[in-house]
């Protein structure tokens, strides 16, 4: 009985993933961030994270800190900007970074609901000039108090949300989804796990 209400809750959240939205993450340097944003990715149905690391090592995550997130949240390494963006560009994606610009724009003027790959920064450094130059759009979350950031998992669980959000809105057309055999073959994986 209890395995087959694994099984059920696996086959719900697999066919509620969102398989057009990314998170990338740039040099992004503390494990609490990078869990967070694991667990954000995965409660918002992203099942994949590209990872850039350029100047920084990826953090070692501990399974408590992430909440096991890593057990069902993929994650790709790339050496460079222009592999990771080609990688998305070829597929379909939009690329979105956050940084704060003259030219961003609000988080609640950008189309999430088509596909979309998130790019956020390191900690102190933000995205990178190069991130930034070669993506699609900038956009930022409008702030109205003294301060004018939020800390980089926060910024990235807001943004994930607004795409939630919109996605929920629009109704989710049959073209965002996962195909049977996709969903077949994630299952069999996770219930492996």
């Amino acid at each position: 009985m209890r395995s087959e209400r694994r099984t059920e809750k696996i086959l719900k959240v697999v066919k509620e993933s969102q398989p057009d939205l990314k998170v990338v993450l740039e040099n992004i340097h503390d494990p609490h961030n990078v869990s967070a944003i694991l667990r954000s990715c995965d409660a918002v149905g992203v099942r994949k994270v590209c990872l850039i690391y350029t100047s920084e090592i990826f953090p070692k995550i501990g399974r408590q800190s992430s909440a096991s997130a890593t057990k069902w949240v993929e994650r790709e390494k790339f050496k460079s900007v222009q592999d990771c963006y080609g990688n998305l560009h070829d597929d379909g994606f939009t690329i979105a970074a956050s940084v704060l610009s003259e030219d961003s724009v609000s988080i609640f003027d950008v189309d999430f609901t088509r596909k979309t790959a998130v790019v956020f920064g390191n900690e102190h450094r933000g995205v990178s000039e190069d991130a930034a130059k070669q993506s699609d759009l900038r956009f930022k979350i409008p702030m109205r108090g003294m301060i004018q950031s939020l800390n980089v998992s926060v910024a990235c669980a807001v943004t994930l949300f607004e795409g939630l959000r919109q996605r929920i809105i629009e109704g989710r057309p049959e073209s965002h989804r996962l195909s049977e055999s996709e969903i077949f073959t994630i299952v069999e994986n996770w219930l492996k796990k």
